[in-house]
C-alpha cells in the first residue's frame, strides 16, 4: 500500500505537490469514488483515476545507473537541469530513483517503477549497506574517524554506526580518500558526517549498494537488473541487510 499522491507522482501524471492539489480539488477517484484526503493508502488492485483518466498498471522494471555529477536525482526539474531519467530515453515505463544522490555526488543509483520494492530498500530498519568513497579536506585523526564509526550527532539526530577505511592520504595537497559504509539514507548524510568532524567532502561517489557495484558502467551508463539480482535485493532488505 502506498499514499495516493505518491502513486500519482510516480505515474508521471504530475509532481507530488501537484498531485496533492489534484486530490484536494476533487480531481482524483479511487475505485469510482472521489477522494480528497491526503495520505489515503491505495494498493495495486485499486483503480485510480485523475481527471477521469485511469492510471495504467505497468510491469515492474529495475535498472542500475552510474549517475554522473551535475545531475538531479529526480524525474523532472523546474530549472530544466539534467535529471536521471534523461539517461533512459528508450524506457517507456515511468521509472524513478530509489532514494537520492545529491547534485554533486556521483555513483550507483537504482531506478524502478516498483514502489513496494523501492520502499523496502529505502526503509532504515532494513539496513542495506551503501558504500561511498569520499575525497575530503585534511587528514582526519583516528579519534575523529572513531566518531563516525560509533555514530555522530547531526542536527536530525545520531547516525547509526558506520564502517570507515582510509584508502590514502596526500600530505602535500592536505587531502584524504576515505571509504565509508552506511545503511541510512538521510539527506546529504555522508557530507554532513564529514563536516561534523571538520573534514568537508571535496568529491563523493557511491560505489556499492548492497551487493551491486558499478562494474562495467561508465558515468551515464545503465543496465537492467536481472531477476535474480532483484530477488537478492528483496531478500537482503527483508533480512536487515544480511
Amino acid at each position: 500500500m502506498e499514499r495516493l499522491q505518491k502513486i500519482i507522482a510516480h505515474s508521471g501524471v504530475a509532481s507530488r505537490r501537484k498531485a496533492e492539489e489534484l486530490i484536494l480539488d476533487g480531481k482524483v477517484k479511487v475505485n469510482g469514488e472521489v477522494v480528497k484526503t491526503l495520505g489515503t493508502k491505495v494498493g495495486q488492485n485499486d483503480k485510480v483515476e485523475v481527471n477521469g483518466v485511469p492510471l495504467e498498471n505497468e510491469a515492474p522494471v529495475y535498472f542500475v545507473l552510474n549517475k554522473p555529477r551535475g545531475v538531479i536525482s529526480a524525474v523532472q526539474d523546474d530549472k530544466n537541469r539534467k535529471v536521471v531519467t534523461d539517461f533512459f530515453p528508450l524506457v517507456e515505463e515511468r521509472i524513478y530513483p530509489v532514494g537520492r544522490l545529491d547534485y554533486d555526488t556521483s555513483g550507483l543509483l537504482i531506478m524502478t517503477n516498483d514502489g513496494e520494492f523501492a520502499n523496502l530498500l529505502m526503509h532504515p530498519k532494513n539496513e542495506v549497506d551503501k558504500v561511498y568513497v569520499a575525497k575530503v579536506k585534511g587528514i582526519p585523526m583516528r579519534e575523529q574517524l572513531k566518531k563516525l564509526i560509533h555514530g555522530i550527532k547531526l542536527e536530525d539526530g545520531m547516525t547509526a554506526p558506520a564502517k570507515v577505511k582510509v584508502i590514502s592520504t596526500d600530505k602535500k595537497k592536505n587531502t584524504s580518500i576515505i571509504q565509508i559504509t552506511i545503511h541510512e539514507g538521510r539527506n546529504r548524510q555522508v557530507r554532513r558526517m564529514f563536516e561534523a568532524i571538520g573534514h568537508p567532502v571535496i568529491k563523493l561517489k557511491r560505489e556499492q549498494y548492497g551487493f551491486l557495484t558499478l562494474k562495467g558502467l561508465r558515468p551515464g551508463d545503465a543496465r537492467e537488473l536481472t531477476p535474480h539480482e532483484v530477488k537478492q535485493l528483496r531478500v537482503m532488505a527483508s533480512n536487515n541487510g544480511k
